[in-house]
């Protein structure tokens, strides 16, 4: 099947989306292998951990390409996501060891209120996920209204700050090829496939049949769960895949300053 067209239509703006459309249920799996991933990495120092989470992002930018057909709205799915990602920032950073000096330049018994906001202004010098998230609809948003313009300024701005967001501009240009090929998944499957394994490859970490790969290369496991129709009817409220991101971040610090890890 292909996307609804209609004469003097920009080809671009999907309707119809070919692959998995049970995208509670892969946020589901998202969510959980996310929450392995981070406990792997907070407590265990568990590289098997870590492997499992690397099938968290490829889902995730796989349902932002799915959300900006499905949306109604954009402007609101764009508020939400930057709502939970300024929430969870300075959580996010301690939790995680994103941390630097100058988060603490401002001494707290001195000045409160500046110390906080240093604090939580300074925490992005390491931004989470939802920054790429964020940079990836906006890029599909401007591609589906056909501001093209806009488009490109977006792109020479993720690759000058390439260096600053997770998984940089490859993770951005993820979402974008699940969006462009998103109505016929006999062309996504190649394509998505062929950059996965490019992205892989991009390192020596690990090695298999003499082939030497990242552990960015495990993230291909989660191709068949994008892939392969399932239909769960699993109907969760919306704001609780938003809501448990900042919710586990915060929790698992909690843990670690109960074990006085922190």
């Amino acid at each position: 099947m292909s996307a609804t067209k209609t004469k003097g239509k920009w080809p671009l703006a999907f309707t119809h989306v070919d692959l998995n459309s049970d995208t509670n249920l892969l946020k589901l799996v998202a969510m959980l292998t996310m929450l392995i991933d981070h406990t792997g990495k907070m407590f265990f120092r568990s590289d098997l951990m870590r492997i499992i989470g690397r099938t968290t992002f490829p889902i995730y930018a796989y349902c932002i390409a799915a959300g900006c057909v499905y949306t109604k709205n954009h402007l609101k799915y764009l508020s939400r996501l930057t709502l939970v990602g300024l929430i969870s920032q300075p959580f996010y950073a301690v939790a995680l060891g994103h941390t630097y000096q100058s988060m603490y330049a401002i001494a707290f018994k001195d000045n409160p209120v500046g110390a906080v906001l240093n604090f939580y202004v300074q925490s992005f010098n390491h931004p989470s996920i939802f920054l790429t998230l964020i940079l990836g609809m906006l890029v599909i948003w401007t591609i589906r209204e056909k501001q093209l313009v806009l488009t490109a300024a977006l792109a020479l701005l993720i690759w000058r700050i390439t260096g600053s967001i997770d998984y940089g501009w490859k993770g951005v240009l993820l979402m974008v090829l699940f969006y462009l090929f998103i109505s016929k998944w006999w062309l996504s499957l190649p394509v998505i496939l062929a950059y996965m394994l490019w992205w892989g490859l991009q390192g020596s970490s690990y090695h298999l049949f003499g082939v030497s790969f990242a552990m960015q290369g495990f993230a291909i496991c989660a191709l068949p769960l994008i892939y392969i129709h399932t239909h769960s009817n699993i109907k969760i409220n919306k704001w609780v895949f938003y809501l448990f991101y900042p919710a586990h971040v915060i929790g698992m610090l909690l843990i670690e300053m109960a074990l006085g890890m922190v």
